[in-house]
């Protein structure tokens, strides 16, 4: 940075420059810059440089700005967008709670909850729990917006990345078991 500063003080401080400034034209500056890009400057102008240092921290300072959340149907379902991850996670809570339930209730594995009519509930689940975190998506509600307090945004996902290894963690071990976890 200092070398820049001094190599433009030192071009500014050649002649053809000087000249420049203060009106009188040369033919070597002319060869360089035609006449209709050369400044033209007040003689004895003054320049003002204020500083921002001694101004109030508080009068700089602008609150953030809420970015917009896109409503295209690629923005939201782009890899590192806000459903595809929070939709699985929800149907990964509700999957694993209804699985360890049914077992504990029934003493059916997964497996066997999945071949006597568990498709047609997980279909129905599916839809009602997509369209119902799709909505606000697509009214441009952040996720971010509606998280306060103990039940974050990120909370949510750790949650749902849990349910996820859990049951597909409670699957793998009944097909190794042969039968129930419990």
């Amino acid at each position: 940075m200092m070398t820049t500063s001094a190599t433009m003080q030192s071009y500014l401080a050649t002649p053809a420059v000087t000249r420049l400034a203060t009106g009188s034209r040369s033919r070597a500056v002319n060869q360089f810059l035609p006449s209709t890009y050369v400044p033209r400057l007040p003689r004895n102008a003054t320049v003002n440089v204020r500083s921002m240092a001694k101004e109030d921290k508080q009068e700089l300072s602008t609150p953030p700005l809420k970015s917009k959340v896109s409503t295209k149907f690629s923005d939201v379902f782009t890899f590192s967008g806000p459903a595809p991850e929070r939709i699985n996670g929800r149907l990964a809570m509700v999957g694993f709670v209804a699985a360890m339930a049914v077992e504990l209730s029934r003493g059916q594995d997964v497996f066997a909850q999945i071949s006597n009519g568990g498709i047609p509930w997980f279909l129905g689940t599916t839809v009602v729990l997509s369209l119902a975190s799709l909505i606000p998506l697509f009214k441009g509600v952040s996720v971010e917006s509606k998280s306060e307090g103990f039940m974050t945004s990120d909370a949510e996902m750790w949650n749902g990345r849990f349910a996820m290894l859990g049951l597909v963690a409670l699957a793998f071990t009944e097909y190794m078991k042969g039968g129930t976890l419990v």
